[in-house]
């Protein structure tokens, strides 16, 4: 018998509002189970002297130097645009916003 049970399946599918069918559900309960299972099995094996960390390889953020370099003017850049307006591409509204 899986640990999560299917009416916390059924609880946490109402909460997501999603339908689910009879047989989804164990399907599901028996997924979840695992995940919380492997889950439990990396916390015993984590100890306290092992950091927490956000990925499993070192990663160093490599970032160029901000600066200015010739680009193209407001005209060069709207030249090919259908409409414009205050020097800005202007699309149709899609959200019935003002």
């Amino acid at each position: 018998m899986p640990g999560i049970t299917r009416e916390e399946v059924a609880h946490l599918a109402r909460l997501a509002r999603l339908e689910l069918k009879g047989e989804e559900l164990d399907h599901f309960a028996g997924q979840l189970d695992d995940i919380i299972g492997a889950v439990a099995r990396v916390s015993e094996v984590a100890d306290q002297d092992v950091p927490p960390t956000s990925h499993p390889l070192p990663l160093t953020n490599v970032m160029r130097p901000d600066e200015v370099r010739p680009s193209l003017t407001p005209e060069q850049a709207l030249s090919g645009a259908p409409a414009q307006e205050q020097q800005r591409f202007k699309v149709p509204q899609i959200l019935g916003e003002e």
